[in-house]
């Protein structure tokens, strides 16, 4: 089974993140050197895919701009011997295609997959959600569902256990059969339920891989759509029509960047693993907890300043 292609929808507008995203796009959020959509693209490269069909609106053009060759730029860092940024630039120009799709409107996550069909044609796809990083450098994130994929022959979803509290955010996974501590065989999912009506705290995050059967589901599930059309609705439809949709608990840490705070929390987290930020921080942490901090002795803020 050859998975090489993947939809990115980044037509959002980001209203959460006011006024920033009124002239720059939500993806372009710096995750601590990079906007997030390269994130995004990194980890499907790693997941050895090559095509990227990035559904975009008006105003995004900064997406395009950043994923596209910039030869002046490069020419500048082959002078200054910027060798591992220049890498950096050119592995995605080497190995990764975009092609650009703009939904004309926000109808849901569902239409704006469903916008891509063409470029994909009869075969399985990924799907990378822009608001979920996933830091698993060994085992990347969408690799691990490729491979469950190509195991069971059928579509499969990325899921996490989350806290009564927080299902009616989600998408439900409903189960019919647990096949390993970690996959399971999905009977139903279940938009955004209350706590008391959830069939489980398993909850779809942004990570899938899905038959090009879900195009049809789509379209099936369209004239029932009110407002904007879930894609959780038409993989309900698939399995309704007796497609087998799996779901895997997959490994690694997931941030949530959908909302300033969780975006804070990504950058801190992820510089936290990083040896070129973490003794930086662990510093400026350590001193906002101390009785003589900069929050009180302003002058001592030039200590962090390096």
């Amino acid at each position: 089974m050859d998975i090489s292609k993947a939809i990115i929808p980044a037509a959002g507008l980001g209203t959460r993140f006011l006024p920033f995203t009124k002239s720059v796009p939500k993806e372009m959020l710096p995750l601590l050197n990079k906007p997030a959509i390269q994130c995004i693209v990194e980890e499907g490269i790693k997941s050895d895919v090559k095509n990227f069909v990035i559904i975009t609106s008006k105003n995004k053009q900064a997406i395009a701009n950043h994923l596209d060759m910039d030869a002046e730029l490069e020419q500048l860092l082959k002078e200054r011997n910027k060798n591992t940024l220049l890498e950096a630039l050119n592995r995605i120009h080497r190995e990764a295609q975009f092609t650009y799709i703009r939904q004309p409107e926000p109808l849901g996550l569902g239409h704006a997959i469903w916008t891509a069909r063409h470029s994909i044609g009869k075969e399985y796809f990924g799907i990378l959600l822009p608001d979920d990083i996933i830091t698993s450098p060994a085992n990347p994130g969408l690799l691990q569902l490729i491979r469950i994929a190509r195991q069971e022959r059928a579509s499969v979803l990325a899921i996490q256990e989350v806290p009564a509290e927080c299902v009616s955010s989600y998408g439900i996974v409903k189960i019919k059969k647990q096949i390993t501590p970690k996959l399971f065989q999905i009977a139903d999912l279940v938009e955004k339920p209350l706590a008391k009506d959830a069939p489980s705290n398993l909850a779809v995050i942004g990570r899938y891989v899905l038959s090009h059967k879900i195009f049809s589901a789509l379209e099936e599930a369209t004239p029932y759509a009110v407002g904007e059309l879930q894609l959780t609705d038409a993989i309900s439809t698939m399995i309704k029509n007796n497609e087998k949709v799996f779901a895997y608990k997959i490994q690694g840490i997931r941030y949530d960047i959908g909302t300033p705070i969780g975006w804070l929390k990504a950058n801190i987290g992820m510089a936290l693993q990083d040896p070129t930020y973490t003794v930086h921080l662990k510093n400026f942490l350590a001193d906002l907890d101390s009785p003589d901090s900069f929050m009180f002795e302003s002058s001592k803020i030039f200590e962090h300043l390096k």
